[in-house]
């Protein structure tokens, strides 16, 4: 039997994309204080992105770790270089790279 699901409506949409961004806002705050609570800011940020289908915008894609989806601050967790037209993030915790293009402003 086709398994069904209830479409999420626009307005809850909404709210999902702005819940987003106060926790990613939250994970910065706090990542001096408490890293680990942070880190736990980030998973739930992904989970309403899941269950709402809400993409995370690519600013805030950046600032965890697609691998073990750690929040990133550079320097203290992650180290960000250019190479050949893109940007390598490199997590500290799980030692893997990240790349993404780097796209210049008009």
């Amino acid at each position: 039997m086709k398994r069904r699901y209830n479409k999420k409506s626009a307005e809850h949409k909404k709210i999902a994309r702005e819940r987003i961004e106060v926790l990613f806002k939250q994970a910065k705050d706090t990542f001096k204080e408490d890293a680990k609570l942070s880190d736990r800011y980030v998973h739930l940020a992904r989970k309403i992105a899941m269950k709402y289908k809400v993409r995370i915008k690519p600013e805030l894609k950046r600032r965890f770790c697609k691998h073990c989806y750690r929040y990133l601050m550079p320097g203290i967790t992650s180290r960000v270089r250019m190479q050949k037209g893109k940007v390598v993030y490199f997590c500290f915790s799980c030692k893997k790279f990240m790349r993404f293009p780097h796209i210049k402003k008009k």
